[in-house]
């Protein structure tokens, strides 16, 4: 692993450049086992997904995480090109919403300060992605650590703890310049810019809302933000609310800007879009992998706009997948997709308990990236119910060398 940020990854000129390196060989994830009743430090596992390998699909090395870093309500990290980490956060020590960014040293990883003005955090935070040609950076906000922790709960919604904005920051003077609030936009996680570093515009992920957002730079020179996809809800009965979201969790683009992915966490399905026209994506893969409203299970559909029955339950080698896909991780050249099944565990706990007695898993996705599609690879399964020290809930997927969702071009 790389132990300086400037020094991380191959250093590819361009993104079309990094689709032409070498295949991915190990990954990493941070596990978890807070809320699920094992009294264990979480750390971070190194999978070997290297197809060559006798060690193929398991966890090579396990990594206590706090032993490197004890720092709270934090969740997306960037390298700056002046070799620092930055960091965003989503609340307060005690749990209050505040979306700041916390600065790291490149070397030591040692706390330096804050990003933003003293003052100047917004009210909410979670995920940043920044674009210094046109000096911007955006930011979107989930809710105060305090409003989501022990699960969710309709009525926080209502009284309007949810977050339905995007920031717009003046990425030189460290300030917010725009917010912009989002129709149809509730709960805003992932932000991806295009990777083109001269490109103005990319996509939000509106978890609740189940929509993707397109956000660009207006002819006046300021931001604009626009819904381009809708993932309709579904009525139900069996559930908690008699209409069920999608849940949009993780969005990424392919480098090449050609395909947006996004998973749809309570529905189950997994989904491919071609972007080559931004305002007009259209879907050119989808694949069910688990999900609340498979065959069998407590949920009836009543009313579907998009399937005429209920998906099968998944399983691969044998083992009935709990959850449904969450996190993903694209390789370089596009052509595989990496998948994990838990969001945060005490959601986890509410909506797919049977994630805490048998812990996540990790899948991996075939990809065409001629016409489009998406297949499951049936032989490629990472049980992290099978973990030494019980079934662990594995979040996110990075590569040692930078990936889709991490790398951002200057």
């Amino acid at each position: 692993m790389a132990t300086k940020c400037e020094k991380c990854g191959p250093g590819y000129p361009t993104p079309l450049e990094a689709m032409k390196g070498p295949r991915e060989e190990i990954i990493y994830l941070p596990c978890i086992y807070r809320n699920t009743g094992i009294e264990a430090p979480d750390y971070l596992a190194t999978v070997d997904v290297d197809p060559k390998s006798p060690h193929y699909c398991q966890v090579i090395e396990a990594e206590d995480i706090h032993a490197k870093c004890d720092l709270g309500y934090v969740h997306t990290s960037h390298c700056l090109a002046s070799g620092e980490v930055m960091v965003s956060s989503l609340g307060d020590p005690k749990g209050n919403g505040k979306g700041g960014f916390v600065l790291l040293d490149g070397e030591t990883f040692e706390v330096k300060g804050t990003w933003e003005r003293p003052g100047g955090a917004a009210p909410m935070g979670y995920d940043f992605w920044y674009q210094p040609r046109h000096n911007v950076m955006i930011s979107s906000e989930w809710a105060a650590p305090n409003v989501f922790r022990d699960g969710f709960n309709p009525a926080d919604v209502e009284a309007g703890l949810y977050g339905s904005h995007l920031h717009v920051w003046d990425w030189q003077r460290h300030e917010i310049v725009q917010t912009l609030p989002l129709q149809e936009g509730l709960i805003p996680l992932e932000v991806r810019f295009l990777h083109n570093p001269d490109a103005a515009q990319g996509f939000v992920g509106c978890a609740l809302s189940s929509t993707i957002q397109r956000f660009y730079k207006n002819q006046g020179g300021t931001w604009s933000v626009e819904k381009v996809i809708q993932v309709p809800p579904k009525k139900v009965k069996g559930w908690m609310l008699p209409e069920m979201p999608g849940l949009i969790t993780d969005i990424l683009l392919s480098l090449d800007d050609r395909f947006l992915y996004f998973s749809n966490w309570l529905h189950g399905d997994l989904r491919q879009y071609d972007i080559s026209d931004p305002q007009r994506p259209r879907l050119t893969g989808q694949l069910f992998l688990g999900g609340s409203i498979v065959k069998g299970g407590p949920v009836q559909m009543l009313e579907d706009q998009e399937l005429k029955s209920q998906p099968e339950p998944l399983v691969v080698k044998g083992k009935r997948v709990p959850g449904g896909p969450q996190m993903i991780q694209l390789s370089l050249d596009g052509k595989r997709l990496y998948v994990t099944t838990s969001l945060y565990s005490a959601w986890d706990k509410q909506f797919y308990p049977d994630l805490i007695r048998e812990g996540s898993v990790m899948l991996q996705i075939d990809v065409d990236t001629v016409k489009g599609g998406l297949k499951l690879n049936p032989n490629f399964l990472v049980d992290f119910g099978k973990e030494p020290l019980g079934p662990a809930l594995a979040h996110e997927l990075r590569y040692p060398g930078g990936d889709c969702s991490s790398d951002i071009w200057v």
